[in-house]
C-alpha cells in the first residue's frame, strides 16, 4: 500500500509538470501573436531582457491573488511590504511574490520527504502535513523581517548622510530632501521622501500624525517627530553642537543597540524552531529500528501505549513551536499583520445564534472576571477583543473534547484489532521471529480468533467453558491431539484475548478524561495570554530606556512641556501604553493629580522615577533640570541598556532552548529508552520465570 501511495504521488507530480509545460508552449504561442508583436516592436529597446525575475514575480502575484489559498498569505505579506514600500506598488508586488515563491520551493520539496518518511503512518503524516501551514508563517515571516531589518540598516547610513547635508544647507528639510534622492537605499528614500513631504505640506502637524499610524518603526517617528520640532521651532546650540544632529545621534546609538539585540536574537532562536520540529520525523524510524532489533517492543510501538506516546509527543511539538515562536516575536518591533479588522471570529460572532450561544460565556461588563481580563489582554498587548478570544475558546473547547472521543474510540478498535492479527508467539528478547515462526503464530492467531469470535461478548466465559469447545473440537481441529496441558494453556491464551475483546469499551472515566482535556483546552488561550505578558515583563527595562533617549531628545527643544513629553511616550509606548494614555486623557484636569495617578497605575520602579521626574518638572523646575542626570550619565545609561539587552537575550535564550529541546529529549527518552528498558526488563522477569517454572 505505502509503495502505491509513493507512486500515486509521484505520477502526480509528473502530471502537474505536464500541465505546466503544456501551459507554457500555450502562452508562448499566444505571445507570437501578432497584437502582441506590434506591442513588442514599440517595446524593442526600453528594456534590457525579454525575460526578467521581476517580470516573472508579476506574473506569479496575479496568479497567486487568484489562489484561494496562497491568496491569504499573500494578503498578510502586503500588510507589511506597504509599510515599508510606501506607494510602490510594483515594489510591493514583486518583494510578495518573491517571498511566496520561495515558501513554495521550500515547502514542496518538504512535504514530499514527509510523505516519504512517514507514509506508513497515517497520523503523523496528517499532522506533519497540517503542520505545514505553522511552519510557512515561520518561514514567510523570517523573510519580511529580513527586509525589515534591511531598513534598519539603511537608516543608519541614511542618519550618516543626513549630517553632512544638514551642515551644508542647515536646513532640516532640504537635508532630507537631498539625502533621499540616493536611489542606492530605496527603501529608505520612500520614506525620506514621505517625511519631506510632510514636513512641506500646509499641515504639517496633521500630516505627521498620518505618518505616525504607517512608519515602519519607532526610529522614523522619532525621527520625522524631531524634524518638525526642528523645523518648526529652530535649531540651537548645546554645549556647542547642534542640538538636532545630536538627537540624530541619540536615535542612531538607539537603532545600533537594536539591529544588535535583533541579531542576537535570531541568532539563538534561528534553530529553536527546527529544532522542536524536525525530532518528530524520526519516530517512525525510531520506531521501525526498535521493533526491527527488539521484537517485543512492538506490543508497544503498535499498541495503545505507542498511539498514546505518538500524540503526546505530536501535542507537545506543537505547543513548544508556538511558544518559541511567541518567545522570539516577543522581542521584535515589527508592526503585526494581524487582520484585526474582520477577522473569521468577526465574521462568526455576527451570526445571531453564535452571538448568543458565546455571550453565555464572557463574563458581564464591570464584574471582577471582566476587569481581570481586560488586564491581561492589555497585559499581553493582544488586539484581540474579549468575543474573538472566547469564540477561540469554546471552538477548542469543543474540538479538542471531540477529538478526544474519538482518539478513545479508535484505540479501543486498535487493542481489539491487535488482538485479532498479533502473531501468537513467545517473542526472543533480541531479533525477529524466522519467517517459519511468524507463520505458526499467525496460524495459532487465526485459530485463536476462532474461539475469540464464538464466545464474544459473552463476559461469563470461563476458562473451562473454552476448554470443552477446544476438546470437542466444533469450532476447529487444532486441538484435536493435544494433552489436557496443552488444552488448558491454550484456553487460558484465548481468555485473555477474550475478556480484552470484551472489555474494550467507552468507560465513564475516559469521557471524564475527554472533558478533562477539553477544559485545558477551553483556558489555553488564557494560559498563552499570561505566557505573552511574562514575556513583556522581561522587557519593561528596555522601553523605559527608550524613554529616557526620547525625554532627552525633547527636554532641551524650546516650548517642549510635559505634556508634549507624555503625548511622545504614549506614541512610543507598547507595554505601558494604557496608564500613559489614562494619563494623557486626564492631564488637562489636573497635571500633578493625573502623574500621580500614573505612579498608581504602574509599579516598576525606574518607570516611576521618571514620572517623579515629570511631576518635578510641572510646577517646581525647568525639565532640563528635572531630567539633567539623563544628559550627564549618559554614557552610564548606555551600558546598562546593552547591559540590560543581554541580560533579556540570556534570559529568552535559555527559556527557549528549554522548550526547543523538550520534544527531542522526549522523543529519544519516552518514546525510545524507556519502552526499551522498562519492556525489556518485563519480558526477561517473564523469561525467567517461565524457565523457573519448567525447571521445577
Amino acid at each position: 500500500m505505502s509503495n502505491d501511495i509513493l507512486m500515486y504521488l509521484l505520477i502526480g507530480i509528473g502530471v502537474l509538470f505536464g500541465i505546466i509545460v503544456l501551459a507554457y508552449l500555450m502562452l508562448r504561442k499566444k505571445m507570437q501573436a501578432s497584437g502582441i508583436r506590434e506591442i513588442q516592436k514599440l517595446r524593442v529597446g526600453t528594456e534590457e531582457k525579454k525575460f526578467t525575475k521581476e517580470i516573472l514575480y508579476q506574473k506569479l502575484y496575479v496568479i497567486y491573488l487568484k489562489t484561494p489559498f496562497i491568496k491569504r498569505y499573500l494578503l498578510k505579506i502586503r500588510r507589511r511590504l506597504e509599510i515599508i514600500n510606501i506607494d510602490d506598488e510594483y515594489l510591493t508586488r514583486g518583494q510578495a511574490s518573491k517571498i511566496i515563491t520561495n515558501a513554495i520551493l521550500i515547502i514542496i520539496p518538504l512535504t514530499i520527504i514527509i510523505i516519504m518518511m512517514t507514509h506508513e503512518n497515517t497520523l503523523l503524516m496528517t499532522f506533519l502535513l497540517v503542520f505545514e501551514v505553522f511552519l510557512a508563517d515561520t518561514i514567510i515571516g523570517g523573510m519580511v523581517d529580513k527586509i525589515d531589518n534591511k531598513l534598519l540598516r539603511q537608516q543608519i547610513n541614511f542618519f550618516s548622510e543626513i549630517r553632512h547635508a544638514y551642515h551644508e544647507f542647515n536646513m532640516v528639510e532640504e537635508a532630507i530632501y537631498q539625502v533621499a534622492q540616493d536611489d542606492e537605499q530605496a527603501e529608505m528614500s520612500r520614506q525620506a521622501e514621505k517625511i519631506y513631504e510632510v514636513l512641506i505640506s500646509n499641515d504639517p502637524e496633521g500630516e505627521l500624525e498620518k505618518y505616525y499610524d504607517i512608519a515602519p518603526n519607532a526610529y522614523l517617528k522619532e525621527f520625522a517627530g524631531v524634524s518638525y520640532l526642528t523645523k518648526e521651532f529652530g535649531d540651537r546650540k548645546v554645549d556647542g553642537a547642534s542640538l538636532y544632529l545630536k538627537n540624530l545621534n541619540n536615535i542612531t546609538q538607539e537603532m545600533q543597540l537594536e539591529i544588535l539585540k535583533r541579531d542576537k536574537l535570531d541568532y539563538v532562536f534561528q534553530s529553536l524552531s527546527l529544532i522542536s520540529i524536525v525530532p518528530i520525523l524520526f519516530m517512525e524510524p525510531i520506531k521501525n529500528w526498535a521493533v526491527s532489533q527488539f521484537s517485543f517492543t512492538a506490543s508497544f510501538y503498535e499498541g495503545r501505549g505507542g498511539m498514546l506516546m505518538q500524540i503526546f509527543i505530536l501535542l507537545m511539538t506543537f505547543v513548544c513551536y508556538l511558544l518559541t515562536r511567541k518567545l522570539k516575536d516577543n522581542g521584535s518591533v515589527n508592526t503585526s499583520t494581524k487582520n484585526t479588522e474582520n477577522p473569521w471570529q468577526a465574521k462568526l460572532y455576527k451570526l445571531t445564534i453564535v452571538k448568543k450561544f458565546v455571550d453565555l460565556f464572557i463574563p458581564k461588563d464591570g464584574t471582577k472576571e471582566y476587569r481581570k481580563l481586560q488586564q491581561e489582554m492589555k497585559d499581553a498587548a493582544s488586539k484581540d477583543k474579549i468575543e474573538w478570544i472566547y469564540i477561540n475558546r469554546i471552538l477548542l473547547c469543543v474540538v479538542t473534547f471531540i477529538a478526544s472521543i474519538l482518539v478513545i474510540m479508535y484505540l479501543h478498535n486498535l487493542v481489539i484489532q491487535n488482538v485479532y492479527t498479533d502473531p501468537t508467539a513467545d517473542f526472543d528478547v533480541i531479533g525477529q521471529m524466522s519467517e517459519a515462526d511468524t507463520k505458526n503464530a499467525m496460524e495459532v492467531t487465526e485459530s485463536d480468533n476462532q474461539y475469540i469470535l464464538h464466545f464474544k461478548g459473552n463476559t461469563s466465559t470461563t476458562q473451562d467453558d473454552i476448554a470443552k469447545e477446544m476438546e470437542r473440537g466444533r469450532i476447529n481441529k487444532d486441538y484435536q491431539d493435544s494433552t489436557p496441558e496443552e488444552i488448558q494453556s491454550a484456553a487460558e491464551r484465548v481468555l485473555g484475548k477474550l475478556q480484552i475483546v470484551n472489555s474494550e469499551n467507552m468507560q465513564w472515566f475516559e469521557v471524564l478524561l475527554a472533558m478533562v482535556f477539553s477544559i485545558i483546552a477551553y483556558n489555553a488561550p488564557i494560559w498563552m495570554l499570561k505566557f505573552q505578558a511574562r514575556m513583556r515583563q522581561l522587557e519593561m527595562e528596555d522601553e523605559v530606556m527608550q524613554f529616557q533617549t526620547i525625554i532627552l531628545m525633547l527636554m532641551r527643544i524650546e516650548r517642549v512641556n510635559v505634556e508634549i513629553i507624555l503625548e511622545w511616550l504614549e506614541r512610543y509606548a507598547n507595554i505601558f501604553k494604557e496608564p500613559i494614555s489614562k494619563c494623557v486623557n486626564n492631564y488637562e484636569s489636573g497635571p500633578w493629580e493625573a502623574l500621580e495617578q500614573l505612579k498608581e497605575d504602574v509599579s516598576f520602579p525606574q518607570f516611576i522615577q521618571i514620572v517623579e521626574s515629570l511631576q518635578a518638572a510641572v510646577e517646581k523646575i525647568p525639565i532640563a533640570d528635572a531630567f539633567d542626570e539623563l544628559d550627564t550619565e549618559r554614557d552610564y545609561y548606555q551600558a546598562r541598556r546593552k547591559e540590560s539587552n543581554e541580560r533579556l537575550i540570556s534570559k529568552k535564550g535559555m527559556i527557549g532552548r528549554g522548550i526547543g529541546f523538550a520534544p527531542m529529549v522526549v522523543i529519544f527518552v519516552g518514546y525510545l529508552i524507556i519502552p526499551l528498558v522498562f519492556i525489556g526488563m518485563t519480558s526477561m522477569s517473564e523469561s525467567m520465570s517461565g524457565m523457573a517454572q519448567t525447571t521445577y
